[in-house]
């Protein structure tokens, strides 16, 4: 079953739009394909950030962030993941399918 919503349009649509972008503003070499990998945990970092400042856990700062907050940190480490899957020269929707099907399998078992 394959959602054709717009919101899957939009994501299908950005996330090799998004490499292309990249590739031509910092080119493709090995150095910079790390840097795209290394970006999945920094936003991984702000996904943290963000559960600790919704959770007040800074007593100095107190509470800064909502859950609506954490939800857009996660989806912005799923558009990165995208990316990064997709400036390896794979298909990230096809990737993400695979895997998820994987993933169903062991739930279903």
């Amino acid at each position: 079953m394959r959602d054709t919503g717009p919101v899957t349009d939009t994501i299908w649509a950005l996330v090799p739009a998004a490499t292309r972008w990249l590739d031509a503003a910092n080119g493709t070499d090995d150095a910079e394909l790390g840097c795209r990998m290394l970006k999945v945990t920094e936003e991984a970092g702000e996904v943290a950030s963000a559960w600790i400042g919704m959770r007040g856990q800074n007593p100095r700062k107190g509470v800064t962030h909502t859950r609506d907050d954490v939800a857009a940190e996660l989806a912005d480490v799923v558009i990165t993941a995208l990316v990064a899957i997709e400036s390896l020269g794979l298909d990230a929707r096809a990737t993400l399918e695979a895997t998820a099907a994987k993933v169903h399998a062991r739930i279903d078992a």
